[in-house]
């Protein structure tokens, strides 16, 4: 019994040992950019030699693989959340879905960019890290789906529809509301393209 919870403990502490290094990458991301991440300064925000790090992540792209798994992880859950309340209505189901990744991808460069853009050469997420993006890509499939969208080139064109004006808010008005402003007006126009009907409250 002593044994085990020995064990325990310290598997308890390391996970936390985890989440203080997990914290301090993300904090020197956001305040110098994504790729100038240094494991020597991850090592000093949580009071570590940086060699110490290699007992937790064998690598900085570890580090990597771990945020990369840890922000979609973070999506998958807000969408569960948001799951109960999605609009019946087509439009309205839609444009709930692109505004919430459009707010979620605008509210964090760092992690944006580690997401959705090739940021970091040579990296790719392990597929332990890649598992929560794949069932957040196949839940707005089948999301997709119930509202009658099932052609691929019809949902590559909604993610770079929502994409585009994320990286365009990014690009050219970070902290403010331009492209955000349009999320309603482009959603629209992709309905119309799709012949999407419209619900009682979404009638001119």
């Amino acid at each position: 019994m002593l044994g085990e919870a020995t064990a325990s403990w310290q598997t308890k502490r390391r996970e936390e040992t985890r989440r203080h290094i997990l914290a301090a990458a993300w904090d020197v991301a956001r305040a110098q950019g994504l790729a100038a991440l240094t494991l020597r300064e991850v090592a000093e925000r949580v009071g570590m030699r940086a060699p110490s790090l290699y007992s937790h992540f064998d690598s900085k792209h570890a580090i990597y693989d771990a945020m990369f798994g840890q922000a979609w992880s973070e999506y998958e859950e807000l969408l569960t959340g948001l799951e109960p309340t999605m609009p019946a209505e087509p439009r309205a189901a839609l444009t709930l879905m692109a505004r919430t990744f459009f707010d979620f991808s605008v509210a964090d460069l760092a992690r944006h960019q580690l997401m959705n853009l090739r940021t970091i050469p040579d990296f790719a997420p392990s597929a332990e890290s890649y598992a929560p993006a794949v069932r957040v890509l196949d839940g707005l499939h089948v999301r997709l789906a119930a509202i009658g969208i099932t052609a691929q080139e019809d949902v590559d064109l909604y993610v770079a529809l929502v994409s585009g004006l994320i990286d365009q808010q990014w690009a050219n008005d970070p902290g403010g509301t331009r492209w955000a402003r349009l999320i309603d007006r482009a959603i629209d126009m992709y309905a119309d393209a799709l012949h999407l009907p419209r619900g009682p409250k979404e009638d001119r």
